[in-house]
């Protein structure tokens, strides 16, 4: 047997089955892995079900065969190596308790991306649980494809980014994690820890916010191009206060977090002088239409998954992020909804007491 053969072995459950679920499962599956996709509901497996896989179009063309389709979490990731979360973060909780019984020594789950804290949830509630498997939980700092689908089996990846930093629960084990990993993913790199992946969510300032400041065009019926013209200079300057919060945040933390700029060099090899132009340079974006209704993952995964606790670990280590609490309190009017009772603050994550040594501890293991 070759070590390509061998490498190939390696199984992948695909947990979510929405954009981003059925652009990695196809793709994991074009790339020769066996791949079981999960939904929690029927709706969205019909067509995989039918076609027997997925098509692909964009950066990867072609059609990768998935192994099963279910809505059995126990069916899903039995006696798979690597368990990929694609789900809303506001998720992660459910899976990790439908998973937790089911959990095998030696299983690698991977949150793609974690948002804020998300790693860190998932593993206290295993804990809660009573999950006794030895299991690695990982978290991407964002997620690895910009891709829609195109219809119940169809997906059209627009750009693969160029470099994703994870990091796990268990720092020590960074290293392991990117040897499996990278075997199909040569794109993710060691992220620190879990703190710097976490603080490193572009998605917390860049979704939330463009929605906010373009709430009308998002509910008048001409399409618009959410990145490319929902971003102009003085948006941009609203995205940069929100940047630069969660930036200090970070470095409240012992965290130097990369800016927004930064990043999209660093994932797009996008450049500018300033965020607006670095945003508008970025190829990746173009042709990404914005939402047709506010009422989606740009505000109810963003807002409490990731502003709030970028907010409320702030408000703990004496950080004011006055321009993100706007946006959470706009995101709040706009959808009826009270994201800071139901986001991710440090109560519910169970750090509320812990020093910054005890959270710096928890990030890598050893508490």
């Amino acid at each position: 047997m070759t070590n390509q053969t061998s490498q190939l072995k390696l199984k992948f459950a695909v947990l979510g089955a929405g954009h981003g679920g059925l652009a990695m499962a196809g793709h994991l599956a074009i790339m020769g892995f066996q791949v079981n996709l999960y939904n929690r509901s029927k709706q969205r497996l019909w067509g995989v079900d039918s076609m027997g896989g997925i098509t692909l179009e964009g950066e990867v063309e072609g059609f990768g065969k998935i192994n099963i389709t279910t809505t059995n979490i126990e069916e899903a990731i039995d006696d798979v190596d690597i368990i990929m979360v694609v789900v809303p973060a506001t998720g992660h909780g459910y899976l990790a308790e439908k998973c937790a019984p089911f959990l095998k020594d030696g299983q690698m789950i991977v949150l793609n991306p974690g948002r804020t804290f998300g790693a860190i949830e998932f593993k206290q509630i295993l804990k809660k649980n009573n999950c006794k498997a030895d299991v690695v939980v990982v978290e991407a700092q964002t997620f690895i494809y910009a891709s829609r689908t195109m219809g119940p089996a169809q997906s059209k990846i627009f750009r693969i980014k160029n470099s994703i930093p994870v990091a796990s629960i268990r720092a020590h084990l960074i290293p392991e994690v990117l040897k499996k990993l990278r075997i199909a993913y040569p794109q993710f790199v060691a992220g620190d820890n879990v703190l710097k992946t976490s603080l490193d969510n572009i998605g917390a300032v860049f979704h939330p916010t463009l929605c906010v400041l373009n709430a009308g065009w998002i509910e008048d019926e001409a399409d618009f191009q959410f990145y490319m013209q929902g971003i102009t200079p003085s948006t941009a300057l609203i995205l940069e206060k929100v940047d630069s919060e969660r930036v200090s945040v970070a470095e409240a933390l012992g965290i130097r977090a990369l800016t927004a700029k930064e990043w999209l060099y660093l994932g797009y090899g996008a450049t500018g002088r300033n965020l607006f132009e670095a945003m508008r340079a970025n190829l990746g974006y173009s042709g990404i239409l914005a939402p047709k209704r506010l009422r989606m993952r740009y505000i109810t995964e963003d807002v409490p998954a990731s502003l709030v606790p970028i907010s409320s670990i702030g408000k703990k280590f004496g950080v004011p992020t006055p321009t993100i609490n706007s946006i959470i309190e706009f995101s709040s009017i706009l959808l009826q909804t009270d994201f800071w009772s139901i986001g991710r603050t440090v109560e519910k994550l169970g750090i509320q007491d812990m020093t910054l040594k005890d959270l710096r501890l928890l990030a890598i293991g050893e508490k």
